[in-house]
């Protein structure tokens, strides 16, 4: 006969106020419980985070006052996803702008008056990625 293995168990390791501490171990100790099995039940019977009402009675319970945005009534179709913004070593000025959070006039404007490392290739600028970074992380010299 094959053994049965044990349920799968997560450690939760919490800090509880002194007197919620207290009121579990009694009430452990009244029915003969451990605290780990009275606690998996409670959560099991009272947590419900998949429900707008089961959020919205958890926010409530908070000492915290913590406000739960349950967002629209209705669930949102559609989709979104996220992509990573990998600068290429060698950016024009609109690219440079978003790398450094800024408009690309004031790149330009920067670059012209040389605060900027940057070259100009007839009409257009090119900054390197890795002169930014550098740029960035050099303290700042007033005159």
């Amino acid at each position: 006969m094959p053994k049965k293995s044990p349920p799968r168990e997560s450690a939760l390791y919490v800090r509880l106020p002194a007197a919620a501490a207290a009121r579990l171990d009694r009430a452990a100790e009244a029915l003969g419980m451990r605290k780990k099995d009275l606690v998996a039940g409670l959560v099991s019977k009272y947590v419900d985070p998949d429900s707008r009402q089961g959020l919205g009675a958890l926010g409530a319970l908070s000492s915290r006052n913590v406000t739960v945005d349950l967002g629209p009534a209705r669930p949102t179709l559609g989709s979104y996803s996220f992509q990573a913004y990998d600068p290429p070593e060698v950016m024009n000025a609109a690219q440079a702008g978003q790398f450094l959070q800024i408009d690309e006039a004031t790149v330009i404007a920067m670059a012209d008056s040389d605060q900027l490392p940057g070259r100009r290739l007839g009409d257009a600028w090119r900054f390197s990625r890795t002169a930014l970074l550098s740029w960035l992380g050099s303290p700042e010299t007033r005159p």
